[in-house]
């Protein structure tokens, strides 16, 4: 038996494994959830590790890491600070040790949004390493308020969950602050940890493209496929995704 313990992605928070962890914990696994500070405009990615790294005190080595999302660039910093068996990417973005998740993705947001919030173009030899990447993000998805508008919130995260999921989980959405975009990932080293990561096919916010790309580029695995799921599989595909995650943490 292995402790998942589940990282979610912005705006967020642990609610949004509800569905997930008694599936998983029927497969014969323990689960542990975490609260990321993602209201503080001050916490980054050091800060929401601690709060993981905390909530896993007293358990040993036997940890799967599991991150969702933005989460993608803070399981390896646990990792890298304490014991842990595996990583387990879903839909998550991958860090870069020396540059931010913006250096990855410069070219793709609206240059009139990064001069609003102060981003300067790195030197050259900071983002040609991610020239032949495909695109991150959606591009329609890029500047949307999720918080604001339940419609955008469906299109862009919920779109394949039943009504009564997304009604449930739009109010509970979270105000994300932006500090992980910006920051240089305080990543020094990758850690010597088996990854695996799991693609939604029909992720409306994450390229899929990218995400195939990346798991084999950045950490030299093929991805394991949902091909039916949208950005959050564990509110619309929770026992699809227990299965997953059973396997993996019993390998």
């Amino acid at each position: 038996m292995s402790l998942l313990c589940l990282v979610h992605g912005a705006y967020l928070g642990a609610w949004c494994w509800d569905l997930l962890t008694p599936e998983i914990e029927a497969r014969g696994h323990q689960t542990v959830a975490v609260d990321l500070p993602i209201e503080d405009p001050t916490a980054g990615v050091a800060q929401y590790a601690e709060v993981v790294s905390k909530a896993l005190q007293g358990f040993e080595d036997d940890v799967v890491l599991v991150g969702h999302s933005m989460a993608g660039l803070i399981i390896p910093l646990v990792a890298s600070q304490r014991p842990v068996r595996q990583l387990v990417f879903i839909a998550g973005v991958i860090p870069h040790i020396g540059v931010s998740l913006l250096d990855q993705s410069h070219d793709e947001p609206d240059p009139n949004l990064l001069k609003a919030i102060g981003y300067e173009l790195p030197e050259a030899d900071k983002f040609e390493q991610f020239s032949d990447e495909p695109n991150m993000f959606n591009p329609a998805a890029l500047g949307k308020n999720l918080l604001q508008d339940e419609a955008v919130a469906r299109e862009f995260l919920f779109h394949d969950c039943a009504s009564d999921v997304a009604s449930w989980a739009f109010p509970k959405l979270r105000n994300q602050q932006f500090l992980y975009i910006s920051e240089v990932s305080p990543l020094q080293a990758w850690p010597d940890v088996k990854c695996t990561y799991i693609v939604c096919g029909e992720d409306r916010s994450l390229s899929p493209a990218w995400c195939r790309y990346a798991a084999r580029k950045r950490l030299g695995v093929d991805a394991i496929e949902l091909p039916q799921s949208s950005h959050c599989p564990m509110l619309s595909h929770p026992a699809q995704l227990a299965d997953i995650l059973a396997k993996v943490a019993s390998t």
